[in-house]
C-alpha cells in the first residue's frame, strides 16, 4: 500500500511586523482589553471556549492572558513574557502588559526610528530604576513590620483591584485583615539558624457570607464522619504514613512477590496491619494519619483505643502537617515506627466551617501554619476570590525581600513621568551622546515613555471621567465628566496621600504643561496612603514591559510554519 504524501507548504514570512495591519489590529484590540479590565473598577470579562466547559468571569491578567491563543507569533511573544512576569511576581500584571502595548504603539506613531525608540526607552527605564530605587523617591513608602496599617493597605489594594470578587468596602478590609494576620503567623519569630517561612493553608466555603471567613493557628482537616473526641493530655503524640494501609498488595512496591500455595495473602497483611497498629498504640500515639488509604479493621482497631485516625489526607497537606508536627511520614508497614518519626500536636478540637465539621489541629508551640478559612456567596465569587488571596499572600511575603511599596492609584506613574521630563531637561549632551541621536528624536522618545506611563494611570477611569496631574506633587487624580478641574479641591488624589486644596495647579493628562519638579508629599501631613501597589512587583514589571516592547520593536520578520 502506498500512502500518499502531502506537500509541505511553505513558511509564512511577514516582513516588518508592525506595519502589518492584522498584527497591529491584533495588539489594539489586546489593549482595549486589557485596559478595559485595570483597577478596581475595571469592567469584567466573560472567558469561554467553542468546546465547552465552565464559564469564567474574571478581570485578572493570570486568567485573561491564559485564556485566548492567538495566531499571531508576534503577540503571542508579548503574552507570555507578561505571564513570566505573573508566575514569578503574582501582581501588576495589567499594568505591565497596559504599559508595554502603550509603548509600542507610541513607538509605531512616533517620527523617531525603532533603534533609537529602543536605546531611549533603556536609557528612561534606567532613570526610572535609580529614582524608584534611591533614598529621595517620593513616591515610595517604607513598609514597618511593627504596624501592619500599610501592609493591610497593600493587600486591599491587590484585593479590591479585582472587582470580580464583588466585595463591599467592610469585606475587602475582612479579607485585608485576614490575609495579612495569616501572613504574619507564616513568618517565624526570633528562630536561630536558617528563617523557613511556614505555610497558609486555605480552605474554601461556598454559600456562606465572606465575613465568616477566618484564620486559625494550625491546621483544618476535613473529616468524612463526626469524630469523638477523647480527653487527653496535652501535647499529643502523632504518626504519619505517606503509605497506602489498606492492605493491597498493590501497594507494597515493585517487583515479584512469592506466595506459598495454600497461605491467606488478606491475613497475613491485615495481621501485620494490625501488628503495626499495636506498636503504635504501645509508644502512645493518639493521632494517626495516613495520605492514602487506611484498612477499615486498622481503623476500627485504632479507634476502639483512643487514637484519632485521619485517612485520604492527600499529598498537598502532607508538607503542612510535617511543619506543624514535626513528624517524619513512614513509607513503609514493615518496621518499626522509628522514635523520631512521631511528631506532636498541641492539642485537638472540632470547628463548624459553614456547612463542614472539621478537625483541628492545635500547633504544639510557635508554629507558622495556619489555616485560611475563606468563605463567599457563589462559586464564581469565590474562585476569583480564591486567586486574589493566593496572589495577596505572594505579594506580602516579597516585601521580606524588600520592605517598600509604591503608591497606588496612578499616583506613580504620573509622578514618574513628570520626574522624567523634568530629569531629560539635565544632562542632554551626555545622554545625547552615549545614545547617539539627535536632540529631537530624544526628547521625542522620552515623551513617548512618560506620554505610556500617564496612559496607565488613565487606564484606571472606566465611567467617562478626566484625568488629571497636580503641578506640585505629580498625583494622579480622576474627576467625574461633569466636573471642571477647579473643582478638584475637596478631594483627594488617586493614593490618597495629597489633599486638593485652593490655588492649586492642574493639567490633563496627555496635555503640555510647564516643567517642575515634583515634590514629596508633606511628612507632617496626617494623611496616610489609601492605596499601595508592591514595589518589588511593579519594578519587575516596569522592566518587562520596557524590555518586551523594546524587542517587539526589535523585530524584522516573523517567521512562522504553517505545516
Amino acid at each position: 500500500m502506498v500512502s500518499r504524501r502531502v506537500r509541505q507548504s511553505p513558511s509564512v514570512c511577514t516582513d516588518l511586523p508592525l506595519d502589518n495591519t492584522d498584527i497591529c489590529g491584533g495588539l489594539g484590540l489586546l489593549r482595549t482589553l486589557l485596559r478595559s479590565s485595570f483597577g478596581p473598577t475595571g469592567r469584567l470579562k466573560l472567558v469561554h471556549n467553542n468546546i465547552g466547559g465552565q464559564v469564567v468571569t474574571t478581570s485578572t491578567s493570570s486568567v485573561l492572558l491564559s485564556s485566548f491563543s492567538s495566531s499571531q507569533p508576534f503577540i503571542n511573544l508579548i503574552k507570555t513574557s507578561i505571564l513570566n512576569h505573573v508566575s514569578r511576581f503574582s501582581d501588576c500584571g495589567l499594568f505591565a502588559a497596559i504599559f508595554c502595548l502603550s509603548l509600542v504603539e507610541e513607538a509605531r506613531q512616533s517620527a523617531v526610528r525603532g533603534h533609537v525608540s529602543i536605546r531611549v526607552n533603556q536609557h528612561v527605564l534606567g532613570l526610572c530604576t535609580a529614582y524608584l530605587q534611591g533614598e529621595h523617591c517620593a513616591c515610595k513608602v517604607k513598609l514597618d513590620f511593627c504596624s501592619s496599617h500599610n501592609l493591610i493597605r497593600l493587600a486591599a489594594s491587590v484585593i479590591s483591584s479585582k472587582p470580580a470578587c464583588v466585595l463591599t468596602g467592610p469585606e475587602v478590609l475582612h479579607v485585608s485583615r485576614l490575609a495579612v494576620q495569616a501572613f504574619l503567623l507564616t513568618v517565624p519569630c526570633g528562630s536561630p539558624g536558617a528563617v523557613t517561612l511556614g505555610r497558609v493553608v486555605t480552605v474554601f466555603v461556598e454559600g456562606f457570607p465572606v465575613l465568616t471567613s477566618a484564620v486559625f493557628p494550625g491546621l483544618l482537616l476535613h473529616t468524612p464522619d463526626a469524630l469523638c473526641l477523647r480527653e487527653a493530655g496535652n501535647p499529643l503524640r502523632v504518626v504519619l504514613f505517606s503509605t497506602s494501609l489498606a492492605g493491597d498488595l498493590s501497594e507494597l512496591g515493585d517487583g515479584i512477590v512469592e506466595v506459598r500455595p495454600g497461605v491467606d495473602t488478606d491475613s497475613q497483611i491485615l495481621d501485620e496491619l494490625l501488628e503495626l497498629g499495636e506498636r503504635v498504640v504501645k509508644d502512645g500515639a493518639k493521632l494517626f494519619v495516613c495520605q492514602k488509604v487506611i484498612h477499615p479493621v486498622l481503623q476500627q482497631y485504632l479507634s476502639s483505643h483512643g487514637v484519632v485516625v485521619i485517612e485520604r489526607l492527600g499529598f498537598p497537606l502532607m508538607e503542612p502537617l510535617i511543619q506543624l508536627t514535626g513528624a517524619q511520614p513512614v513509607a513503609t508497614l514493615h518496621t518499626t515506627v522509628p522514635a523520631q518519626a512521631y511528631g506532636q500536636v498541641g492539642g485537638l478540637s472540632m470547628k463548624n466551617v459553614g456547612s463542614k465539621t472539621m478537625l483541628h489541629l492545635h500547633p504544639p508551640g510557635e508554629s507558622e501554619i495556619c489555616t485560611l478559612i475563606l468563605c463567599h456567596r457563589s462559586e464564581t465569587m469565590l474562585n476569583e476570590l480564591k486567586v486574589s488571596c493566593q496572589k495577596t499572600e505572594h505579594v506580602l511575603r516579597l516585601t521580606l525581600r524588600d520592605p517598600s511599596a509604591l503608591l497606588g492609584g496612578g499616583c506613580t506613574e504620573t509622578h514618574l513621568a513628570a520626574y522624567i521630563r523634568q530629569q531629560s531637561l539635565n544632562g542632554v549632551t551626555e545622554s545625547l551622546s552615549a545614545l547617539g541621536c539627535t536632540h529631537t528624536d530624544y526628547l521625542l522618545g522620552v515623551e513617548a515613555f512618560c506620554r505610556s506611563l500617564e496612559s496607565v494611570a488613565a487606564a484606571l477611569e472606566h465611567d467617562g471621567g478626566n484625568s488629571l496631574m497636580d503641578l506640585t506633587h505629580g498625583h494622579h487624580w480622576t474627576v467625574p465628566p461633569d466636573v471642571l478641574e477647579g473643582h478638584v479641591e475637596d478631594s483627594l488624589c488617586g493614593c490618597g496621600l495629597v489633599e486638593g486644596r485652593p490655588g492649586q495647579k492642574w493639567t490633563y493628562l496627555h496635555t503640555k504643561y510647564p516643567q517642575f519638579s515634583p515634590a514629596a508629599p508633606c511628612r507632617d501631613s496626617p494623611l496616610r496612603p489609601r492605596v499601595l501597589d508592591s514595589f518589588t512587583a511593579k519594578l519587575n514589571a516596569l522592566q518587562v514591559a520596557v524590555e518586551t516592547a523594546n524587542l517587539a520593536l526589535d523585530v524584522r520578520h516573523v517567521i512562522q510554519d504553517t505545516n
